[in-house]
């Protein structure tokens, strides 16, 4: 048990990370004096720092600020890192060295699940989306909730929401197998495609991890399982199983779905009982999908017809999640945080879905080199689809380079001719904006610093 009453200060090494903020927020909230290490700044931390915290930028231990330079204020303070910082690093070998109590996050948001209700959702793509829409829902119910997430809701500009509700929404993130901290009351699983192949070998492995954590899932408690994987799932004694999706057999099924200019109709049939004519303006069929788990969850929760109609209508999106930056006659440019092949399938198919026919370039920059390894002819397979691709060099995040291992092992699969390398500093000079029709940048690492410089380019040349 993580003792919290005699901690004046709480320091985050890789305050910048999505899930890092929002527990650096959640103690800021609370009254504790935050701080924090990052390699960059970037809009997550330049919000954390408007609302109080202190952030540095050089692996420099002298530049910490006194709370938590100080060997006489050791026992007052807590410090929280994520696996994906070297060990090697500086700061974080200061607070090992000196004695410092030191948790993973991990450690932290399991602290927090053994004294609240947890709604967790996992699977290797649509856990964001999915407990986005569900601490939506819940947020504008009389149900409430408080919610810890991996992207910025755009309904509320922020990743982490409070409330005075017994239930907190969080994300179960498989990697370094973290998911195994949490102790939910309701858990949800989306999809067991393989992935972190570096932490598990092999699928099998993986799925072997998600079973351990829906082993976690309170005696009493639900399942909510994507009906495509239901099969690769144990149900543990004591807990209820329900599916989602859009099959006959599903206990939480969309149905009757239709376009409808700029929104889609459809209904959600639930165990003894249907919802009906549900209008949501959020494009893709495969987010009516995450929308039904979402509807599973907070109709468990006790969150009334009604109140879901309202929420379903209002729900704007996830940040980085088929984010549309502009939307202009013959000129759409949509970001999105795909790094997994079937994630980029996804969202792939829900832009043919949503733009037709129209012609579709896409700048695409690879996650980590063991992912890209793993996965360089699925990562082809899919960006064929596109009538051109701009590969950005592969994002290392918390990985060495890997002999061989680069941009060219999925350039090289790809059989589009209309397919190039390029530098990630070198697209705003290089991006022929006049020619674009649909623009896509897709990617989990710092393919977002283009973002904005991309959209003021187009609306500078496209839009003047």
């Amino acid at each position: 048990m993580i003792d919290f009453r005699n901690t004046e200060g709480v320091f985050f090494v890789g305050i910048g990370g999505i899930g890092m903020s929002a527990l650096a927020l959640y103690f800021r909230k609370g009254g504790y004096t935050v701080a924090g290490y990052d390699r960059t700044s970037s809009a997550v931390s330049e919000s954390l720092a408007s609302q109080g915290c202190s952030i540095i930028y050089h692996d420099d231990p002298h530049l910490l600020p006194e709370l938590f330079s100080d060997a006489v204020t050791r026992d007052r303070v807590l410090v929280v890192y994520t696996p994906a910082i070297p060990p090697e690093n500086k700061v974080l070998s200061h607070f090992r060295d000196k004695g410092y109590r030191l948790y993973k996050r991990a450690e932290i948001l399991g602290e927090i699940s053994n004294h609240t209700d947890t709604l967790a959702v996992a699977g290797t793509h649509g856990k964001t989306t999915v407990s986005t829409m569900t601490a939506h829902l819940l947020k504008q119910s009389e149900t409430d909730c408080s919610a810890f997430l991996g992207g910025i809701s755009k309904n509320y500009d922020s990743n982490l929401l409070t409330g005075e509700s017994r239930y907190t929404v969080m994300e179960a993130d498989e990697f370094d197998r973290s998911f195994l901290r949490l102790n939910p009351l309701m858990a949800v699983v989306t999809s067991l495609d393989a992935d972190h192949l570096d932490i598990y070998g092999d699928h099998a492995t993986m799925v072997e991890a998600y079973n351990q954590f829906i082993a976690k899932i309170r005696r009493g408690g639900t399942l909510i399982a994507n009906s495509k994987i239901r099969h690769l799932v144990r149900v543990p004694e004591g807990v209820t199983c329900f599916t989602y999706g859009l099959g006959d057999d599903c206990d939480f099924r969309a149905f009757g779905i239709e376009r409808r200019n700029d929104y889609y109709s459809f209904s959600v049939s639930l165990p003894g009982s249907v919802i009906s004519d549900l209008r949501f303006a959020f494009p893709g069929i495969i987010n009516i999908e995450n929308l039904t788990a979402a509807i599973a969850i907070a109709s468990l929760c006790g969150v009334t017809e009604q109140e879901i109609r309202k929420a379903v209508l209002l729900f704007r999106g996830v940040k980085r999640r088929f984010d549309i930056r502009v939307d202009s006659p013959g000129i759409t440019y949509v970001d999105d945080y795909a790094h997994h092949p079937e994630e980029i399938r996804a969202f792939v198919t829900c832009v043919r879905e949503y733009f037709g026919s129209r012609k579709i370039t896409g700048i695409f920059q690879p996650h980590l080199f063991s992912r890209t390894l793993d996965h360089a002819q699925g990562f082809a397979g899919i960006l064929d689809e596109l009538d051109e691709v701009i590969l950005l060099p592969i994002y290392p995040a918390r990985e060495k380079p890997i002999p061989g291992v680069s941009s060219e092992l999925i350039l090289d699969r790809m059989k589009n001719p209309r397919k190039r390398l390029l530098e990630k500093k070198d697209i705003p000079a290089r991006l022929d904006i006049m020619e674009l029709d649909v623009l896509l940048t897709i990617g989990a690492g710092d393919i977002d610093t283009l973002v904005a410089p991309i959209e003021k380019l187009i609306r500078n040349e496209r839009l003047k």
